[in-house]
């Protein structure tokens, strides 16, 4: 799988849908690596199409893959070590995976919303807050952005923000 794998199979899926949807509302959600899946084919729609989506979730979001893979409690143990900047984090880049939702967000223009748990323990809610800051100061209507965390009491972690039954209501 590739960055452009992903997004290309996505585009597709998006024009399978819109051709079947009628009248109804389109919106990309992405969780986790979705995230950046989901910001790339908005921005792709938007530029090469002429085409904006009706709304992007980001259940789960991080700014960028490098970002996101210096950040995550898996790799806590290999930064200790000389190296781990080049052959774990340059090796993203170098296969061509980058997944720059902190670029993406800056040129978007449909309504976006972003969704953390502050107890998730795979990507820190800091890097869903910094790619909302990003996306709030790039858009011209600042209404369009929001950012909605879900505290820790609630045990949501990074895979079960789903789960929360009050979820549809938000979204909505």
């Amino acid at each position: 799988p590739t960055e452009n794998g992903f997004t290309t199979d996505v585009l597709a899926l998006y024009d399978w849908a819109k051709a079947r949807s009628g009248n109804s509302s389109i919106l990309l959600w992405g969780h986790s690596l979705g995230t950046g899946i989901a910001t790339n084919v908005a921005r792709k729609l938007q530029e090469e199409r002429g085409v904006q989506v009706d709304a992007v979730v980001l259940e789960s979001p991080y700014t960028n893959i490098r970002e996101a893979a210096a950040h995550i409690p898996i790799t806590l143990i290999y930064r200790l070590f000389p190296g781990f900047g080049y052959l774990i984090l340059d090796s993203l880049a170098l296969g061509n995976m980058f997944f720059r939702s902190d670029e993406n967000v800056k040129v978007l223009a449909c309504p976006l919303l972003i969704l953390h748990a502050e107890d998730d323990d795979v990507l820190p809610p800091s890097q869903g807050r910094k790619l909302f800051e990003m996306a709030q100061s790039a858009y011209k209507d600042k209404t369009k952005v929001k950012f909605i965390t879900f505290p820790e009491k609630l045990g949501l972690g990074h895979d079960y923000i789903s789960f929360n039954p009050e979820l549809p209501a938000l979204v909505k």
